[in-house]
């Protein structure tokens, strides 16, 4: 969020996201749009881990909202965000179903 809210063309989001200074510039309230969406996904994430054991559908729901972004960033964009954004996001939904056997109530 804050990189392609905040920094996107300054130089950590240009080196983050391999821009040029005009390709960022011409892109920059795209990118704010696109970096706020991922604070609503954050703070979601968020408030599911707040509920504790209770917030596991909050959680499974951003999670999976996450992981969807992810696939069609890869599919639509660069290949890179399969990486970055879905693997995690499926990492986290695996954990998260796994729970119940670590911790049974």
């Amino acid at each position: 969020m804050v990189l392609e809210m905040f920094l996107w063309d300054k130089p950590a989001g240009l080196r983050a996201f391999g821009q040029t200074h005009e390709q960022a510039a011409a892109t920059k309230v795209l990118a704010a749009n696109q970096g706020l969406y991922n604070g609503f996904l954050a703070a979601g994430l968020f408030w599911g881990l707040a509920l504790g054991p209770a917030g596991g559908a909050v959680k499974a729901f951003f999670l999976l909202c996450v992981l969807v972004a992810g696939l069609y960033g890869a599919a639509t964009a660069s290949r890179k965000i399969l990486f970055i954004q879905a693997v995690p996001a499926a990492i986290g939904l695996a954990l998260l179903w796994l729970t119940p056997f670590f911790n049974p109530a």
